[in-house]
């Protein structure tokens, strides 16, 4: 690829973070002491622990969600406080603090396992506002007999904004291991929920009489006493041990407004999010919530979940959503585990990180979740450049200039002028979007696409990350394949290099118009098409990066010219994450 075609005019944009008094002070004292550095993939924006693993979690996201209360966000991670890695799986609750959700100040740990029903562990868990205002959280424990155990957790200080100490009730637990369950497949408890009856509901993972994957409903009056539903949630064989369980409500179609579990809030749809273990994906499907039976009514669904539709296309995990009572939305989360070696992690010093929070949304078709990063994301922008009605000719490379491109937000809108000549798909294609991506990446050419984004490229382009597009006729109809293709994104032989790919749900001949919106932030590439109807999440490690600056271009490999109509950059400022720790 050769030619670079465009340069822009930057100017600034000048925007100021106003954290809350209760945390000024917190961030303040985290500014002064020394700041990790990026060491070429540490994140600046994207939530991580200063040091040492965090996933929210291996299994699960250990979530109060993050919970919003009393003024303030709180984040739960699954943390091993000891190193950088998994280790013997002897976890603890990690718990920062935030007024925005992108700015976070780190406390001490929230919950240790000192406790005979969390003796090897405290595992995923989420969180519950009791009526009276009270934070409880639900949480795995692995007990000192090695099985997974639910147990319930309380603020020492409920008056206390930071919510910095907890205490676990001597009761504990109050979920025992089942006898039809397997001892290390019982986990994951969601956010509770009340039926109309009045009783508190909550959903945990679990792996029936050996072989059946299932989601289960126990009943509470008092979040004490808890009794097991008759009917699962959801049941698979086919699928296996599905987790990470995430019920919740979604408002009519097109609507943006988020939805709390009350059972009056009129929701006439809900969504079920299960996370698969065989194919470390997390799927969901739109469908009806019966709250007097406890059931879930797929919608004419397939049964087995891996055909569902996809949080993400790309390398995420573990996904939990929450309902932010002070913007009114749903804010979903995701986990993007490490995909270099572990010798990395260690020399690092870190490893795990999370997506940036998307609020979440029914899109007018009534079938499918919309994405899209959180207005508080736009709070970082600073540089900026832009341009209108340019154009992308067959096999050109045009630069963009003017912002850094390892930390950075893209906007683009390609405009197709015609559909003639669109490459023939076949049915078992359409299976498989992914190895469609790998056999057809950025560098093979197409009639329309490959055209897209390069980003985190060396100045030779022997190091890039693509974001692109392919359209596709399948009969009469078109199919617009989105992909992110990873197999020139570093030199290194000794990272995961996969091609990942989605197709998004639109009508490409109606709109002759498709969007992109690429989150770039050193290891990190978060890319939504199409209005956030597909989304696709990379880790990458150029090692370029180590040394110079990375490039970004827009690209387009397909004989057909495509035309730009609205592109903007902007660079990225650094978020205050967890840089210090504070008790």
């Amino acid at each position: 690829m050769a030619g670079l075609r465009l340069a822009a005019v930057a100017f600034h944009l000048c925007l100021l973070l106003s954290p809350t008094s209760s945390l000024r002070r917190l961030y303040h004292e985290a500014e002064t002491e020394s700041t990790p550095g990026h060491g070429g993939s540490r994140t600046a924006y994207h939530f991580q622990p200063a040091n040492n693993w965090q996933n929210v979690i291996f299994r699960c996201i250990v979530w109060t969600g993050p919970m919003y209360h009393n003024g303030m966000y709180h984040f739960f991670y699954q943390y091993n406080p000891h190193g950088a890695t998994w280790g013997n799986g002897n976890l603890s609750w990690g718990h920062s603090v935030s007024v925005d959700l992108i700015n976070w100040t780190a406390l001490d740990t929230a919950l240790d396992p000192d406790s005979p029903f969390d003796a090897n562990g405290c595992w995923s868990g989420s969180a519950t506002i009791l009526p009276d205002g009270l934070p409880a959280m639900l949480y795995t424990g692995i007990d000192a007999a090695g099985n997974q155990v639910q147990n319930v957790a309380f603020p020492k200080n409920a008056s206390d904004p930071l919510l910095r100490e907890w205490v676990k009730p001597d009761y504990n637990p109050v979920i025992p291991l089942p006898k039809d369950v397997v001892h290390d497949s019982f986990r994951d408890p969601s956010t509770a929920w009340r039926g109309r009856d009045g009783l508190w509901r909550v959903a945990i993972a679990a792996k029936v009489n050996v072989t059946v994957g299932s989601t289960l409903v126990y009943r509470s009056k008092d979040f004490r006493r808890w009794e097991r539903n008759a009917a699962p949630l959801y049941e698979t064989l086919a699928a296996g041990m599905v987790e990470c369980p995430d019920l919740f409500p979604v408002a009519k179609p097109g609507a943006q407004n988020g939805l709390d579990y009350a059972p009056s809030n009129g929701a006439a749809r809900h969504v079920l999010k299960l996370s698969v273990m065989a194919t470390l994906q997390d799927y969901y499907v739109v469908g009806l919530y019966d709250d007097t039976a406890d059931t879930f009514n797929l919608a004419g669904a397939d049964n087995d979940c891996r055909t569902w539709r996809r949080i993400d296309y790309g390398h995420v995990y573990a996904s939990k959503s929450f309902f932010d009572a002070r913007k009114n939305r749903r804010v979903l989360w995701g986990w993007a585990n490490e995909s270099d070696t572990e010798a990395d992690y260690i020399a690092r010093g870190w490893s795990g990180v999370q997506t940036v929070p998307r609020k979440i949304w029914l899109d007018s078709g009534g079938k499918q979740l919309l994405q899209w990063p959180i207005k508080e994301i736009e709070t970082l922008r600073k540089k900026r450049v832009g341009l209108l009605g340019t154009k992308v000719n067959s096999g050109g490379v045009n630069e963009i200039i003017g912002v850094a491109g390892s930390q950075a937000d893209v906007e683009v809108v390609f405009k197709i002028p015609t559909l003639e000549g669109a490459e023939n798909i076949e049915p078992n294609e359409l299976l498989d979007p992914q190895k469609l991506c790998g056999n057809n990446g950025a560098s093979m050419r197409g009639s329309i696409g490959p055209f897209g984004l390069l980003l985190l490229a060396s100045g030779d382009l022997q190091e890039h990350t693509s974001v692109f597009f392919r359209v596709f006729k399948h009969g009469a109809k078109y199919k617009v394949l989105m992909c992110t293709d990873l197999t020139r994104s570093t030199t290194r032989s000794d990272v995961y290099k996969p091609s990942y790919g989605g197709f998004v749900d639109m009508d490409i001949e109606k709109t002759k118009s498709i969007s992109l919106r690429t989150l770039i932030d050193h290891s990190v590439v978060e890319s939504f098409g199409g209005g956030g109807r597909t989304c696709i999440t990379a880790r990458v490690y150029p090692e370029h990066a180590e040394m110079s600056n990375s490039h970004l271009y827009m690209f387009n490999n397909g004989t057909t010219m495509v035309k730009v109509s609205k592109l903007e950059a902007w660079e990225l400022a650094t978020a205050n994450v967890n840089a210090a720790g504070h008790g």
